[in-house]
């Protein structure tokens, strides 16, 4: 006779094994190298951001102070109608914010102060009204070029309050010394 199969007993031979247990899940927190990075990476564009916005803010806060003089000039040159004083205040506001990019600009006469003009991209015409400005000064007063000569100053002053619109200066030719 065939002898019937015998069910496993509780008995059986060998070692007793216990369940597999996993580790623990990881902790969200210290987070991985990954993030760490993409948390720096996230503060240095914010801090960039940042500063732009705050620099763009102090050129346009600047740019309003500088139009605001030349606003009130006009409006001084309305009110007693001296044209010495509004020619006289546009030529020491344009040196003034030259000075900013330029330290020589306020002691600069003719062609040099002519080339410091012109590192500010302006049009021909608005270059050529603010060259006139420096001999209307010298010149007995005569009325009808006012509003060009402020509008001129205006658009130069617009552009020349932000550096990054002023071209290079270029290299002095004087010879070096050997």
């Amino acid at each position: 006779m065939i002898a019937a199969a015998t069910p496993p007993t509780a008995a059986a031979p060998g070692p007793v094994l216990r369940d597999i247990h996993l580790p623990a899940e990881p902790s969200w927190w210290p987070p991985a190298p990954g993030w760490w990075l993409l948390a720096v990476l996230a503060l240095l564009v914010f801090a960039g951001l940042a500063w732009v916005w705050q620099r763009r803010c102090r050129v346009r806060q600047r740019q309003r102070r500088i139009l605001g003089e030349l606003d009130n000039l006009v409006r001084r040159h309305r009110e007693d109608g001296d044209r010495a004083a509004l020619l006289g205040g546009l030529h020491q506001l344009l040196r003034r914010v030259a000075r900013e990019q330029d330290a020589a600009a306020v002691h600069l006469r003719g062609d040099a102060w002519r080339h410091v003009l012109a590192r500010v991209p302006v049009d021909a015409a608005t270059r050529d009204s603010l060259h006139r400005l420096e001999q209307l000064i010298y010149q007995p007063p005569r009325s009808g070029d006012e509003n060009d000569l402020v509008e001129a100053a205006r658009r130069w002053l617009r552009l020349a309050v932000k550096p990054s619109t002023w071209k290079r200066k270029k290299p002095s030719s004087e010879p070096a010394d050997a």
